[in-house]
């Protein structure tokens, strides 16, 4: 299944994996840093905002990876 997965993703345009990463990746960071926020003693939307910045490494990683690609 996980094969199928990255074949799909890795058939598909770079603009549209961005988009994809994006639509997947920035809505669990940000329930995950809000849901966790009381936890660590941090306000849930400042957990949300952190969980954000979180979500954004591994799109960052996939852009730098393509950039030395090329």
């Amino acid at each position: 299944m996980s094969q199928g997965l990255s074949q799909w993703f890795d058939s598909m345009p770079f603009a549209q994996q961005i988009i994809v990463l994006a639509l997947v990746l920035d809505p669990l960071g940000f329930g995950a840093g809000y849901l966790l926020a009381p936890s660590l003693g941090v306000e849930p939307l400042m957990g949300g905002v952190y969980g954000l910045v979180a979500a954004s490494m591994p799109l960052s990683l996939h852009v730098m990876r393509e950039a030395s690609d090329e």
